[in-house]
């Protein structure tokens, strides 16, 4: 059976299914049914320093997006960071990690930045035995209008100088949460690297309106008839935050920085895919708040069937291996050809194909008038929109042609994969510096 255990950090956990901060972990109640669970870890909920109290709205704090069968999608919340006393979760903290010393805790926090402010909330968390920090430079609502959340996240220079700050007056490892409301990631997990951190996690949620309630016309969730920006997360973000882990991992300047998957992940794929991209572990909420703390059964039984039938040892054989094949579109093989293929038998005549590729694509799917749908090899382009609407898994593939077979479109033959094709002619990128 596969070895499901991680060491993050020095940090160890039993597998790599950690709760991320959020609703999930604000207090000690949840968090020991979590760890009974089975999860690996927790990030406990963003705590701020010692001064005037956080006051969370007394309404609804989610706003929602749902699919055709009303599976969440994503939630926007408008929530900020603990209203709990500083002292209460402190407590609670020590008492959950002595308990559960074999489950990874980390603290995620939040003051003002200000040094003498991080100086004083460190040796407090230090204190509880905690085994990490969480620096939360990513909350795109309420905190960050007060100067912090993603109003530093967004300035890299303040990232390295607070990260600083806590390598400083902290022997805890320090993690660095980053906001995806940014035009290019790279440069605040930079920041973050060149101020010590020690790794980085991501992404944070992202600034959204969900809905308009179209009879009050305010947005949702509503606060007696007003609406606010808020965070954006679940399964909807998932894309996202796939490319900006990737961004990371591959950037010659951050490569190596161990990473904290988050964005999304509900189901063993979801995470398998994060961490093929670099990620050490990854964190989870929307799909906790959708089904409960149990199903982390699932995700653990998943992953661990999988890497067993594809023979990976531990997690840690995982780490990154589909990091080497994510590339710029320069650099693409322009001699890849592929076509779809319509499997007769697994088809449902619904048409969904004939009606994607005749309006908005290359016109490449017949229709008889039986409704027999059949792909014409010299329009096909191998776009893959007709897989992608289909509702039969499998019905279409696309089947890629071999080497010196002729392309019904071009007439052209088809030619050998380069072993490297930035050397080749074809290739944009040579071409240019020809």
């Amino acid at each position: 059976m596969a070895d499901l255990s991680t060491n993050f950090l020095g940090i160890k956990s039993p597998n790599p299914f950690w709760l991320a901060s959020a609703p999930p972990t604000d207090k000690e109640y949840n968090v020991r049914r979590a760890f009974e669970a089975g999860w690996g870890g927790v990030v406990w909920k963003t705590l701020g320093s010692e001064g005037p109290p956080v006051v969370n709205v007394n309404g609804p704090r989610y706003g929602a997006v749902y699919g055709a069968d009303r599976r969440l999608l994503g939630l926007n919340n408008i929530e900020l960071i603990t209203d709990r006393p500083l002292e209460v979760n402190l407590r609670e903290i020590k008492a959950c990690k002595r308990d559960y010393p074999d489950r990874a805790m980390i603290v995620s926090l939040m003051v003002p930045c200000e040094e003498a402010a991080w100086k004083a909330i460190l040796p407090l968390v230090e204190d509880t035995g905690a085994d990490g920090i969480e620096l939360n430079f990513g909350c795109p609502h309420g905190m960050s209008e007060r100067g912090m959340g993603a109003a530093v996240g967004q300035v890299p220079e303040y990232i390295e100088m607070v990260t600083r700050w806590c390598k400083q007056y902290s022997r805890m490892p320090v993690i660095v949460k980053l906001t995806p409301n940014i035009t290019d990631v790279r440069k605040p997990a930079a920041a973050a690297k060149a101020g010590g951190a020690d790794a980085v996690s991501l992404i944070n949620t992202i600034n959204s309106i969900t809905s308009v309630d179209l009879d009050t016309m305010s947005p949702e969730p509503s606060i007696d008839g007003k609406g606010s920006h808020g965070g954006y997360c679940g399964p909807a973000v998932k894309p996202i935050a796939l490319s900006m882990v990737s961004e990371i991992a591959r950037d010659p300047e951050t490569h190596g920085l161990p990473i904290s998957g988050i964005g999304g992940i509900t189901t063993w794929r979801d995470a398998a895919e994060f961490i093929s991209l670099g990620c050490g572990n990854v964190q989870v909420c929307t799909a906790a708040m959708t089904y409960g703390f149990k199903i982390v059964d699932e995700l653990k039984s998943g992953l661990s069937d999988w890497m067993d039938e594809k023979g990976y040892a531990s997690v840690a054989d995982v780490v990154g291996r589909a990091v080497p094949n994510v590339t710029d579109w320069q650099y693409l093989n322009l001699n890849y050809v592929a076509k779809a293929k319509i499997d007769q038998d697994a088809c449902i005549k619904c048409g969904r194909c004939y009606a994607a590729c005749e309006d908005t694509s290359h016109q490449a799917i017949s229709m008889s008038p039986d409704r027999v749908f059949e792909v014409i090899d010299e329009e096909c382009v191998a776009c893959n929109l007709c897989v992608n609407v289909c509702p039969v898994e499998d019905c279409i593939t696309m089947e890629p042609m071999t080497a010196g077979d002729i392309d019904p479109r071009t007439g052209k033959v088809v030619e050998p994969e380069y072993a490297n094709w930035t050397s080749h002619p074809n290739n944009p990128s040579t071409q240019a510096a020809e």
